[in-house]
């Protein structure tokens, strides 16, 4: 698997539930995250 460090990744719904738990691993893992929801 090719490493996650550094890339983009956006993620939408990431408040809570379904969208918090990535937006958590892959900051664990080096993503620079955009992140958006409603709350």
């Amino acid at each position: 698997m090719s490493s996650i460090q550094d890339k983009v990744v956006v993620i939408t719904g990431a408040s809570s539930g379904i969208g918090e738990t990535p937006a958590m691993k892959l900051a664990q893992e080096g993503a620079k995250r955009v992140i958006a929801a409603r709350r």
